[in-house]
């Protein structure tokens, strides 16, 4: 059984039901969610999707980026990071930008020829319980409540995940200060702004930041608002519109689709579970979107995950289940976490002259052949993974 369908818990399922074994999803909403969530999947990550036939879907649906860039505005100096340089290490040399809900949609439709996978929307976990041989639930549908048993549970039901309290495990870490805004145009900055990337961090003349990532006919921006207004006057449309008309000034309005405010958090659980109940992507860690290793990182996860217990249900010791949390906790510690909070330390800077040092060195990078390779491997989470694998 899993909680939650959105990437991570569609992920492992399919894993699963490819491997033979029956599997139920439940999801709290009504649907797959399609707001404005995840968009940029890493080159390890498409490889990993390939297997089920996933990833054409989703490059058919995306824009692929084979570089990405930190830039001074309005200046236009950048570091620029080329992803061609691993070609020899994966399958997908470049960031593709897809939004997440189109991940869960082909996964949705591929779990369609599973005749042994079934998906269950409007269905709420309330309680999880689990004896030597089985794991109980109690979900709440539009029809009423009913018990669940099975053999085994994966949490991948998000950072308020119901599965991990249940088990009272400690998802301890810290919520940052600042709110950051969402919001989609289809204005095209790529016209104004030379040599801009499809994925472009921005330190801003002054004391800001902000970032740019393309998706199929909209550019999502990341605004940091100043933080002595209040969030509900950086919401109001007049402010959204200040702020884009700071990056690049229009003589007419920008178009606005969405707009979505977020905090961020950086959280760990203090075990990815216990028995017959694991826990996967954000029920088991949380980091900034700087560098887009959440839903990459969780997909890891699902990936793990189903692929030891398959081995498990076909005979295997389930002492194998320790081992994916010693493969992906650390990961997420030292990898996931720490480089994402790095990147948003780095974004946030507000000294001019740090700012220059820290594009310095970048630049610096990008233009070494040997430690561009290395950092790629490592911002690309090629690196993590291979971490991981060598734990045994």
């Amino acid at each position: 059984m899993i909680a939650g369908a959105g990437p991570v818990g569609l992920v492992a399922a399919l894993a699963l039901a490819d491997a033979g074994i029956s599997v139920h999803v439940f999801e709290a909403a009504d649907g797959i969610a399609e707001d404005l969530r995840a968009s940029t999947f890493h080159p390890p990550t498409l490889d990993m999707l390939d297997k089920y036939g996933i990833t054409p879907t989703l490059v058919a649906q995306g824009l692929v980026c084979p570089h990405w860039q930190v830039r001074m505005h309005p200046s236009g100096e950048h570091a620029r990071f080329d992803l061609s340089v691993l070609a020899d290490a994966t399958a997908h040399p470049y960031r593709l930008q897809c939004e997440q809900y189109k991940l869960s949609r082909a996964l949705l439709a591929r779990l369609a020829d599973y005749p042994h996978a079934q998906i269950s929307f409007d269905s709420s976990i309330e309680a999880v319980t689990q004896s030597d041989d089985a794991v109980t639930l109690q979900v709440n549908t539009a029809e009423g409540a009913s018990t669940v048993r099975g053999g085994w549970l994966i949490g991948a039901d998000g950072a308020r995940s119901a599965v991990r309290k249940s088990l009272g495990i400690a998802f301890d870490g810290d919520t940052y200060p600042e709110t950051t805004i969402l919001a989609t145009t289809d204005f095209p900055f790529h016209e104004h702004l030379p040599d801009l990337s499809n994925v472009t961090y921005c330190w801003q003349a002054g004391a800001g930041n902000f970032s740019l990532l393309k998706v199929p006919g909209r550019w999502r921006v990341s605004i940091y608002p100043d933080e002595a207004r209040s969030i509900e006057e950086s919401l109001q449309p007049e402010a959204i519109e200040a702020a884009l008309q700071a990056i690049v000034p229009s003589p007419e309005a920008y178009r606005v689709f969405e707009v979505r405010p977020y905090r961020v958090h950086q959280r760990m659980a203090a075990s990815y579970g216990a028995g017959r109940v694991w826990l996967a992507g954000d029920a088991a860690h949380l980091n900034s979107p700087a560098g887009g290793m959440g839903m990459n990182g969780g997909v890891h996860d699902a990936l793990n995950l189903a692929a030891k217990l398959v081995r498990v249900v076909n005979g295997e010791s389930a002492d194998l289940l320790r081992l994916y949390e010693r493969q992906r906790r650390p990961i997420a510690l030292d990898q996931i976490l720490k480089q994402a909070d790095a990147n948003r330390s780095r974004m946030r800077e507000r000294d001019p002259t740090l700012r220059l040092a820290a594009l310095r060195k970048l630049q610096a990078i990008a233009q070494d052949p040997a430690a561009l390779r290395a950092h790629l491997l490592r911002t690309s989470m090629i690196e993590g993974l291979r971490q991981a694998a060598s734990v045994a």
